[in-house]
């Protein structure tokens, strides 16, 4: 990598009510504040404005260093995690990673081999746990909406409230003394809904 290459910082949180704040301070202390790059967005993919901006043609090219503050700013998914890493490499690209040390030092010009075959064995490790805790994330999910149904509780969209005259209504719609639209404008529902509710 050339000497001269420039440095950038990416920082990310997965949604728009966190705060960049802890990431950026830290990233501040080796990039300029201007050149650092950010996204509020998930990490279960890599279609992030900011992130794809930084790959584009503006952004980082062969000899540049880019700073993260940990391996998951990248994404949580393994797969994407070892592709980035890899169009690093392919790229030139030095990553700094601010939670992994080793991905840090500095080694004599011959010597890289050193870093890349620690930093191989730890970045395995750390792209395994991220998508176990993505995983983790989607189990309680699940399994919190289960316990909620277990209880009776109604998840989605609420269903309609009708009118205790519905099943009157209905049977004067059956016995052909008002028309469908009559019928939906005295229960307050739609055509689609209507037919439903007939059907049950």
């Amino acid at each position: 990598m050339s000497e001269n290459g420039r440095v950038f910082g990416y920082a990310r949180v997965s949604s728009t009510e966190q705060n960049l704040d802890r990431q950026i301070q830290a990233l501040s202390e080796y990039v300029a504040q201007e050149n650092i790059i950010t996204d509020k967005q998930s990490g279960k993919d890599l279609n992030r404005p900011g992130y794809q901006a930084l790959k584009g043609h503006l952004g980082l090219r062969a000899g540049d260093i880019l700073y993260i503050m940990s391996l998951d700013r990248l994404s949580r998914a393994k797969g994407d995690i070892k592709g980035e890493l890899q169009w690093f490499k392919e790229h030139e690209i030095r990553l700094m990673i601010l939670d992994l040390p080793t991905s840090m030092i500095q080694v004599p010009k011959g010597q890289e081999w050193i870093i890349e075959m620690i930093n191989n064995i730890l970045i395995e490790v750390l792209a395994s746990m991220a998508e176990q805790e993505r995983l983790t994330i989607r189990k309680r999910q699940r399994q919190g909406i289960d316990a909620a149904k277990a209880k009776g509780k109604h998840l989605g969209r609420p269903n309609a409230v009708l009118p205790k005259t519905s099943v009157a209504i209905i049977e004067q719609w059956k016995n052909k003394e008002i028309g469908t639209m009559e019928a939906c404008n005295m229960l307050g529902i739609s055509k689609t809904s209507f037919y439903r509710l007939v059907k049950k």
